[in-house]
């Protein structure tokens, strides 16, 4: 199995145990429908240039973030941080899960789950 196939099963997993923790804290549903997709609206990064826009987009998209916000609400007992993160954390899993991964500074859609070309003059370049 190819290590992109790893990390869409572990898209699924993530996206599995969030909304299972979601769910068990009673998230509602209305908040889910609204947050779901407000991790996508780093790709406004890309209003500036590929090289801003992959670094917005791939800060939001990593779990860093959305561990540090659940740990932050586990911590302190504030429910709706714990709330957002697994949200956030729902919302990586899926992207993981159908392919989306981090961005290169190269465009959109190279990313670190899609497949690269060798680069060519690496081969052929003689120094």
């Amino acid at each position: 199995m190819e290590p992109r196939n790893f990390l869409r099963v572990e898209g699924l997993a993530v996206l599995g145990i969030a909304l299972a923790g979601y769910f068990t804290l009673d998230g509602s549903v209305w908040l889910l429908l609204i947050l779901a997709l407000a991790p996508d609206l780093s790709m406004i990064g890309y209003l500036a240039g590929t090289r801003i826009g992959s670094l917005s987009y791939n800060i939001v998209h990593t779990y860093t973030l959305p561990l540090a916000l659940g740990s932050l609400g586990f911590w302190a007992d504030i429910r709706m941080a714990l709330l957002i993160a697994l949200i956030w954390a729902a919302h990586i899993g899926a992207d993981r899960l159908v392919g989306y991964g981090l961005k290169f500074e190269s465009g959109f859609k190279d990313t670190h789950l899609s497949t690269q070309p060798a680069p060519v003059d690496a081969f052929t370049k003689s120094d």
